[in-house]
């Protein structure tokens, strides 16, 4: 999302949850970015906020469209199909290019969808460039390899070419054991990084050679003669297994996207935060706090393009804030919270958020609770003084 929008207040829907930004931060916007929503200068500054949709249990369920989420993008275009304000898809998906999804969302929404428009799980993975040249595992279904490729990765490995490299590893499917004597493994390099896009089809194939990968220091023909910790570095993309798509029941998991919204907000108070007393110092005021630091590149200055390691000075959302919606995997009944944050674990409530992030509880509260996405963007465009008609 910061690539595409990241000089503009930030709005997210989610299954759970809609990202808002409700004040000015740059009135500068480029020109591709004027001709895609339809706008003038003056009318782009009137309109420095944006939306950041979630797809399943927002805008679909499965594949079926919300009838809300289509009465609502037909008042976010304009008559020529230009959206009014800048919109992003987001989404815990990592199966698929972004083109890919553009062109599903643009058939079930009946609107345009660009890819540019679209954020996967993997999308993060762009501005990793330190892993680019690494020879990489990668796990997923779907395209993995030109997922892969896609966001910058060089040298890949897939599960079934290091299946069919080591099939004596994969042996929990009496199906298909090797019936023959088995040739000599053929070579692959030694993996440097594991990359999991997504749920693969056979969980149990992954998970073992995955873990072979790992106790051997990504040499998975040779023998386990001492543990390597740390082991080679594991980039998950999406760790939330919980979604509703066309299901009865609800699969509840508060600790995605509202949490990530209300996570991303406070980082964005911190970096406000730390600008303002560099300022007030005289010095820098693009280095980022703690233990998050980013940079723009040269030639990512003027999209927003944040970049890890170091400091930038491109603009930042004000805020991002969160907004509720109950048509997805929200149930109000089963959504009481620990209060205590080292109560991460109870008989019937799971912490499934990421490891390196403590539990937080007011992290899980939305800024707004609506029954649809068309209640929600009806609120926001209330909120900002405009007229959804």
């Amino acid at each position: 999302m910061a690539e595409v929008f990241s000089r503009l207040n930030m709005f997210r829907i989610g299954w759970r949850g809609v990202k808002l930004s409700r004040k000015v931060t740059n009135a500068a916007v480029s020109a591709q970015t004027q001709r895609r929503y339809g706008t003038d200068v003056c009318e782009q500054e009137r309109s420095l906020f944006g939306l950041l949709f979630d797809i399943d249990g927002v805008l679909v369920r499965g594949r079926t469209p919300i009838p809300a989420a289509k009465q609502c993008f037909r008042n976010l275009v304009d008559g020529d199909g230009k959206y009014r304000v800048p919109v992003v898809f987001v989404t815990n998906a990592g199966n698929s290019l972004r083109e890919t999804k553009a062109e599903q969302l643009s058939h079930l929404l009946e609107v345009e969808v660009s890819p540019d428009q679209v954020v996967l799980s993997h999308s993060p993975l762009r501005v990793f460039t330190q892993f680019h040249d690494l020879c990489v595992l990668v796990s997923g279904q779907g395209p993995v390899v030109e997922v892969a490729h896609n966001v910058g990765f060089k040298n890949v490995v897939t599960i079934d070419m290091l299946r069919e490299a080591h099939p004596l590893l994969d042996v929990v499917d009496h199906n298909r054991r090797p019936k023959d004597p088995v040739p000599q493994s053929k070579e692959l390099p030694p993996i440097d990084a594991v990359v999991l896009f997504g749920e693969p089809i056979r969980w149990e194939t992954n998970l073992q050679l995955i873990t072979d990968v790992l106790l051997t220091n990504g040499r998975p023909g040779t023998a386990v003669t001492s543990l390597h910790y740390p082991h080679i570095p594991v980039l998950a993309c999406n760790m939330d297994l919980l979604w509703m798509a066309e299901a009865k029941n609800p699969r509840d998991n508060p600790m995605a996207d509202i949490y990530g919204a209300n996570l991303y907000n406070r980082y964005l108070k911190a970096m406000h935060r730390t600008r303002a007393q560099a300022q007030a110092q005289g010095g820098s005021s693009g280095q980022v706090p703690g233990d998050l630091p980013c940079e723009a590149s040269d030639d990512a200055k003027g999209s927003g393009r944040v970049m890890v390691g170091g400091s930038f000075d491109h603009r930042l959302p004000e805020g991002c804030s969160s907004i509720l919606v109950c048509t997805g995997v929200y149930n109000r009944e089963q959504q009481d919270l620990p209060s205590d944050p080292e109560q991460t674990v109870t008989e019937q409530q799971i912490f499934h958020g990421h490891r390196d992030f403590r539990f937080d509880p007011s992290l899980t509260q939305p800024s707004f609770v609506v029954h649809d996405v068309r209640d929600g963007v009806e609120l926001v465009f209330q909120l900002e003084g405009w007229s959804l008609q």
